[in-house]
């Protein structure tokens, strides 16, 4: 494994491709130094629970872990957040929406809303009503089928982070690696993925500028930047490549 000075150096689909989950799990234990020991501990119960519950999710390529500790290493390295209840909710961000059934302790036949509703229960009781909320607010609802799926998740998000600040924090994060990270993904879901995400750009261009918004200018700047890669990513996939001038 590389030194931690360079291991803290490289970018985190770089890590990704070179170390796989051994080394994003070893660039966590790096960031999570900063944190004080009950923060710490925290931090690693929250990792445990959401490697037990995806243990067999896979993501593209990859172990969805990958993508979890990716969303979080990004929060506290890049946005230098050291809000442990926001990491913690980074970690667990898909657990509700994926596993609620496992996470609660309840057959995988129980109605949708009840088992959500305990699978937050079960969130609040281990790591408080906070955490909870926040990842709340990013889990995705129960879709209408008449309707179409991407337009149902681009209004819930537009919502529910217009009234949790700090979650805005980790679905922009979320965001960037989905939509940053698109030129890591294959296949149809390349299409499928740029056209989910692309309307959400100046969305969350738009809340990541506002004053409630819990960054400081440093981290807004590299979002906005980020954002901006996207939307080049997005339009490369999906636009129709202009013809290129005639010549003599």
């Amino acid at each position: 494994m590389a030194s931690p000075t360079y291991l803290r150096s490289m970018p985190l689909h770089a890590i990704t491709e070179v170390y796989g989950e051994a080394g994003l799990r070893d660039r966590f234990r790096l960031e999570a130094e900063r944190f004080d020991p009950a923060g710490r501990d925290r931090l690693i119960a929250a990792l445990d629970l959401a490697a037990t519950l995806h243990r067999d999710d896979r993501r593209v390529r990859e172990p969805y872990l990958n993508h979890l500790l990716r969303v979080a290493i990004r929060i506290i390295s890049y946005y230098r957040v050291t809000d442990v209840d926001v990491i913690v909710a980074a970690l667990l961000h898909d657990a509700v929406e994926d596993h609620p059934a496992e996470l609660a302790g309840l057959p995988a036949t129980t109605p949708r809303p009840t088992v959500t509703a305990a699978a937050l229960a079960e969130v609040a009781r281990r790591f408080g009503p906070r955490v909870a909320d926040l990842v709340a607010a990013v889990t995705n609802p129960e879709y209408a089928p008449d309707r179409d799926r991407d337009e149902q998740y681009r209004a819930h998000l537009a919502t529910s982070l217009e009234r949790e600040p700090w979650a805005r924090v980790i679905k922009i994060s979320d965001f960037t690696d989905n939509g940053v990270g698109i030129i890591h993904t294959t296949g149809d879901k390349v299409v499928r993925s740029a056209r989910k995400y692309r309307p959400l750009v100046p969305l969350l261009r738009d809340l990541v500028s506002r004053a409630d918004t819990p960054l400081d200018a440093e981290a807004r700047t590299h979002i906005l930047g980020q954002l901006d890669l996207a939307e080049q990513r997005f339009a490369a996939i999906l636009d129709e490549p202009r013809e290129a001038p005639a010549t003599e």
